[in-house]
């Protein structure tokens, strides 16, 4: 898989697919994206002491990334542990030319960015004091033999439906369901109609929000 850095609006960079014609995040500002989608509309609605937290898929590691960064503003009153998935992890090369423990005005993050990278997969490290981190290095669809426990907010952010229509079919987002307890929150970047529709089949109230720069609308979802 070919990928080159290109850089968004925001002046945070990406990575783009040739093959696919697919960013792996929003071309109108990578972290503006992030932060709305997962902060914004995710880690900031969870009042829990201790949060799990679930992201399909890992990939730059931008999302943990804003999710450690909100974490350092607040009075640490909490505990999270950050469970991701990849298939496909980036390479030296591509983490070195993201840059994107120079983005935060934080040089704590440049070392935080490194170590999440260089964390061994399958295994559990506490990247902070009360912030536990555990990439596994497998599919999506392998998310349902992955032991995990009951999920308060889940980060879906797989490629977009034109290049990987799979991942926003039923079968995909009822593993997800089945990892998440009653009240938990599912937050993605979509507002597919036919989004929509599952996640009401699978008991979950469904919510349009305003979307990110670029993007009209995006959906939260609470599970009954």
């Amino acid at each position: 898989m070919t990928r080159e850095v290109k850089t968004t609006s925001d002046g945070s960079k990406t990575l783009y697919i040739n093959s696919l014609d697919e960013s792996y995040h929003s071309q109108h500002g990578a972290l503006q994206e992030a932060k709305h989608v997962f902060i914004d509309n995710g880690l900031n609605l969870i009042n829990n002491y201790d949060i799990n937290i679930l992201e399909l898929g890992f990939g730059t590691g931008l999302n943990i990334l804003v999710t450690i960064n909100e974490f350092l503003k607040t009075d640490k009153n909490h505990i999270i542990h950050y469970f991701t998935t990849e298939k496909y992890p980036i390479n030296e090369n591509e983490i070195a030319e993201l840059d994107y423990g120079s983005i935060f005005h934080n040089p704590k993050m440049l070392e935080i960015y490194r170590k999440i990278h260089a964390a061994n997969w399958n295994e559990t490290i506490e990247i902070l004091p009360q912030f536990f981190f555990t990439k596994f290095h497998c599919d999506f669809f392998e998310i349902e033999n992955l032991d995990l426990p009951n999920i308060d907010l889940v980060y879906f952010d797989c490629f977009g439906a034109r290049v990987q229509p799979d991942l926003w079919e039923k079968p995909l987002f009822e593993m997800v369901a089945n990892k998440m307890k009653a009240g938990s929150l599912l937050t993605t970047y979509s507002s597919k109609g036919s989004v929509r529709r599952i996640l009401k089949e699978l008991n979950f109230n469904v919510e349009k929000k305003a979307g990110p720069p670029g993007k009209r609308e995006m959906i939260n979802a609470i599970k009954n």
